[in-house]
């Protein structure tokens, strides 16, 4: 009989409570007993996780819908605070229990997760909690109420992203232009958002025994693998490898457009002139091509896509009161992952959808493991398989174009592997700054990003943009929503590169070894999962140029 009924309301508490009362209280004799507990508040996290991720999709699909987002609110108000105490009550339970060491193996990546969770958890941090999703709600709200006047239309930022491409540079200045000054309207707000967040994340840290928020979330965020200072190394590898691969980039760019200088409405332009690549025209399209695409490769790789689009697991079109971005939230009870993105009919669409099926299958493949924890993959992995399928979609992309087109957009997405890595070192530093000197002015704040800038960016001519630019950082809503998540993207972009690698030599090896690390899900530690899909885990400065290597080796069999 299951712990949990089939029609369990999760979304009051007084629903809730006696659930966990009677994990609270139940008599734990043996191993035996310890195991059914785990097992039976497994079942109850999976109804909480579920109704959790379908109150936060409303949200983020509906940030003008006032009934959505006190929805929303009333579950971080009233049902996440006492979730946490009772959390770490249970946890406590397992852990503290005289027959834990004798659980089977399976367990020691949840018991040594569960025993960081208790070092880090104190009450007092709860209400802090809370005011912290607040801010980031209204962060959201605010992203999602962007949108400007452009080509006799109201426009969203996503749905802008073509002018930027277009080969008429009067347009896309205009295009920049007109994004630029609309965020700059709500800047001195998302400013002042940033500077509460940093104060309450910071004081989050101290009041867990911390000396600062990034030691506190190297915790909370279960980075047993590696350390602030690999991260660091991480930045000086990026630096000394890709820094110059970008550079040479960006000349080539300036020279063969024939400017004197690079304006920030230059970088997305086709540098010969033709016309912006366009995939799809309706979002159905897009759909229809990632399903043939991934059929192409395996047809259960297309069945489990096409499982997304027939259980309405989908909400890919951009519109007005969409929160900005693209995400894959798994449905823990259902065992269906759903995909949120902001399409406009741009190659960047077509990568993000392939992006966000790839931690689709990453769920669809590790869903038969049976507990809720074994199912929630480390980032740095989960990325590994967005990011892989990105690249191993590449010989599959005339789907969407003819031959040369399709050479076109492979190109200019190997060339921004090169472009993304010195960005996920500018964000990660950003943050490693931040809240290493937690009571920093404003005026240091723009002075150190400026200078990340100049260390990781491109060479660029901002004049008259000056003013915008030393809050640029305000777009990268990662800093806000999930702070220190972004190192994870560069970690994962290095084995997607070593799959990439097993893909251009053997596609069905290849194929093999991403489902058995899949599969796994967090049965194992961060390291282990790498190894069991044959990739290395390493920060090191030879490590990271090998494989940029391979990338420039596949720029020079590809035509211009």
């Amino acid at each position: 009989m299951s712990f949990v009924p089939s029609d369990f309301d999760v979304t009051k508490w007084e629903n809730i409570e006696p659930f966990m009362k009677e994990l609270k209280d139940r008599k734990l004799s043996c191993s035996s007993c310890l195991e059914k507990f785990i097992h039976d508040r497994s079942s109850l996290g999976e109804f909480i996780s579920e109704t959790r991720a379908k109150i936060y999709i409303k949200m983020t699909c509906f940030t003008d819908d006032k009934e959505v987002q006190k929805s929303w609110m009333d579950f971080v108000e009233n049902i996440e605070p006492k979730l946490s105490e009772y959390s770490d009550i249970l946890n406590r339970r397992i852990i503290n229990h005289s027959s834990v060491g004798e659980l089977p193996d399976k367990y020691s990546v949840m018991l040594q997760g569960l025993k960081t969770n208790i070092d880090i958890f104190r009450e007092v941090n709860i209400p802090l909690k809370t005011q912290d999703t607040k801010l980031v709600t209204e962060y959201n709200e605010i992203c999602g109420a962007q949108t400007v006047q452009f080509d006799g239309e109201e426009k969203t930022f996503s749905m802008m992203a073509i002018y930027l491409e277009n080969t008429d540079r009067t347009v896309r200045e205009a295009a920049y232009r007109a994004i630029d000054e609309r965020r700059m309207q709500d800047a001195e707000r998302i400013s002042e958002i940033y500077d509460e967040l940093i104060q309450i994340r910071h004081q989050t840290a101290l009041n867990a025994g911390f000396e600062g928020f990034q030691q506190y979330m190297f915790a909370a965020m279960h980075r047993f693998d590696y350390t602030i200072q690999d991260c660091l190394k991480f930045h000086d590898s990026i630096e000394a490898v890709c820094q110059p691969l970008r550079h040479q980039n960006d000349e080539k760019r300036r020279t063969t457009l024939g400017l004197d200088s690079l304006r920030p409405w230059d970088l997305s332009v086709d540098i010969l002139g033709r016309s912006p690549l366009v995939p799809f025209n309706e979002i159905n399209e897009m759909v229809e091509g990632c399903s043939n695409i991934f059929h192409s490769m395996s047809d259960e790789l297309g069945n489990l896509f096409d499982e997304l689009d027939a259980n309405d697991c989908l909400d890919l079109d951009s519109r007005k009161g969409k929160a900005p971005g693209g995400y894959q939230y798994y449905l823990q009870k259902s065992r269906l992952p759903f995909i949120f993105m902001n399409a406009a009919g741009t190659q960047r669409n077509v990568e993000t959808m392939i992006h966000e099926a790839g931690h689709a299958f990453h769920s669809f493949f590790s869903g038969h493991l049976e507990l809720m924890h074994e199912r929630d993959a480390p980032i740095e992995f989960a990325e590994v398989a967005s990011m892989s399928m990105e690249l191993m979609t590449h010989p599959q992309w005339e789907e969407f174009y003819n031959p040369e087109e399709a050479n076109r957009a492979r190109r200019d997405h190997l060339d921004g592997i090169i472009s993304f890595l010195p960005w996920m070192a500018t964000i990660d530093s950003f943050q490693h700054w931040i809240y290493a000197n937690p009571g920093h002015t404003r005026e240091e704040r723009i002075t150190k990003w400026l200078e990340i800038g100049e260390r990781f960016g491109a060479k660029i001519n901002f004049e008259d943009f000056e003013e915008s630019r030393v809050v640029s950082w305000q777009r990268q809503g990662h800093l806000f929503g999930v702070p220190f998540y972004y190192v994870e993207y560069g970690i994962a972009q290095l084995g997607a590169l070593q799959m990439w690698q097993f893909h251009r030599r053997d596609e069905s090896d290849a194929l093999e070894r991403y489902k058995a690390g899949l599969s796994l899900g967090y049965t194992k530690g961060l390291t282990e999962l790498f190894e069991a899909s044959g990739l290395k885990f390493s920060f090191e400065q030879e490590h990271v140029e090998k494989l940029i290597n391979e990338v420039n080796t596949a720029l020079d069999e590809l035509p211009a």
